[in-house]
């Protein structure tokens, strides 16, 4: 008998807190950059435009929130980076390493670029650039290259939107379970260590009890 295909989890777009869309999406560029970095070292022979010279020292949360705050948006903007990404990464002419040296470039090129197409409101370049720590002509030219990259293509089905939104549920939900079974076999071996230590007190203070004239 076959068995049942696994529900993803639905990410409501349109009340889902961003902030924890912002939690999941940190988590998830984390483990992609972290992978990267050490598959392939500093970018010293390949290097793009969205490559600094050397990492940022602010953490890829911070960033995304920094955005928020500044350039406020909705969660459409902060999903459709993993369609873009995506997107780039299949794009045979234009290679995409998303790592540590990379990911702030992307990210604010990309929620500038989303925002544009999602948004009714959004902010100028110079806005994004001041947001982002880029001058604001640096920052024209990542938008250009984003664009080039995902071939001008800048359209997200809402269908499309969705199921990026679950997956990126579920795989929340599955770090998560991770994290809480690594605690678990944590804690066991500490009170198994515990249970232990406790025998071999029990047996040291029956030993001193029935061999006194050792300790005179």
């Amino acid at each position: 008998m076959a068995k049942k295909q696994q529900r993803l989890p639905y990410f409501d777009l349109a009340n889902f807190p961003v902030l924890e869309t912002i939690k999941m999406l940190t988590c998830l560029l984390e483990k992609i950059t972290k992978a990267n970095d050490s598959l392939h070292g500093p970018p010293s022979s390949f290097y793009t435009c969205f490559h600094a010279r050397s990492i940022p020292t602010i953490d890829i949360q911070a960033y995304l929130i920094r955005i928020l705050k500044y350039c406020p948006c909705a969660n459409e903007c902060f999903l459709s980076l993993l369609v873009y990404f995506d997107r780039m990464s299949q794009n045979k002419e234009h290679a995409l390493r998303i790592d540590s040296y990379s990911i702030h470039r992307l990210i604010i090129a990309g929620i500038m670029i989303s925002s544009k197409f999602f948004s009714d409101v959004f902010f100028t370049n110079t806005r994004y650039a001041k947001v982002g720590g880029l001058p604001v002509k640096e920052l024209n030219l990542l938008e250009l290259e984003f664009l080039r990259m995902n071939n001008y293509n800048i359209n997200v089905p809402f269908e499309e939107l969705q199921r990026y939104g679950d997956q990126l549920l579920m795989h929340s939900i599955k770090e998560r379970e991770a994290v809480y079974r690594r605690e678990k076999v944590h804690l066991d071996q500490q009170f198994l260590c515990s249970k232990q230590q406790q025998h071999k007190q029990r047996q040291s203070a029956c030993y001193q009890t029935h061999n006194p004239r050792f300790y005179s």
